[in-house]
Order: C-alpha cells, then structure tokens, then sequence
C-alpha cells in the first residue's frame, strides 16, 4: 500500500452542507435560518439554559445542604474482602491496588469493619473504623495507620 492509494472507509466521510449557495442547494438564501428574528441575526441566539425571560429552571429548583470543595475522600475496603489473603500476610495499598481491591486509592484507603475476618493479617492503611480495628485485632492481626 502507498500514501496514495490511502482512502476512508466507503460512507464514513460526508461532504459539508454548502450553506447560501444558491437555491439549487436546497439551502440558499436565508441558509437554513428562515426570516428575520434572534436567530437569524450574525452572533444571535440565546445562552444555553436561557428560557425567554422566564425564570429558567436551575434558579427554579430549590438548592439544599453544602458541598465541601475540599473534603477528603477515602477509598473503602471492607475486612471481609481481606479474607482472600494468606495469613500472616502484610496488606498495604499498594497490594490492594495489585489485586483489583481497591482501583482509585483517592486520599487514602480506609478499612470498615463490615463482615468476618478469619485470617492474621498486618494490615496498614490511612484510617479504620473502630469496630475493623477490634476485629482485624481478634482474628489475631495488626492495624498500622499510614
């Protein structure tokens, strides 16, 4: 194959409407924008949302509560899922990322004590819930916060 010889799929290429371009087109004169009004004006046309005057709907709809721009969000991990350790293994993000557990890690990962552990693992983390911390601790683990 050339550099000649290259071509688009057959139907995936359109040529462009020629808009004004006489009558025979289809699309002369006016170019699609029939008579007169905002729309048919160069530059005219509303702002996206704008309803005509009347009050447009995000200022309809109530606004409730408080977004915090600058929380910090944990990525979650239940001890139940740590069950698929060896015992007696070390369990630190970057394992977890490894394995599939956890995709993003965010600001951190934090272990909840949802579910039943049965293995000692060492387990290090940014944060635990207190009842992860009691049972990775009775399962016979450790809990290291990073």
């Amino acid at each position: 194959m050339k550099l000649h010889e290259l071509a688009p799929a057959p139907g995936s290429t359109q040529a462009p409407k020629r808009k004004g371009r006489g009558i025979g087109s289809g699309n002369g004169k006016t170019a699609g924008k029939g008579h007169k009004g905002q729309n048919a004006r160069s530059g005219g046309g509303v702002r996206p949302g704008f309803e005509g005057g009347q009050n447009p709907l995000y200022r309809r709809v109530p606004k409730r509560g408080f977004n915090n721009r600058f929380r910090t969000e944990y990525a979650i991990v239940n001890i139940e899922e740590l069950n698929s350790f060896a015992a007696g293994a070390e369990v630190t993000p970057e394992v977890l990322i490894e394995k599939g557990i956890v995709k993003n890690p965010l600001a951190g990962i934090k272990i909840l004590g949802n579910g039943e552990i049965n293995v000692s693992l060492t387990v290090k983390a940014s944060k635990f819930s207190q009842s992860a911390v009691e049972k990775i601790q009775a399962a016979g683990g450790k809990t290291e916060v990073i």
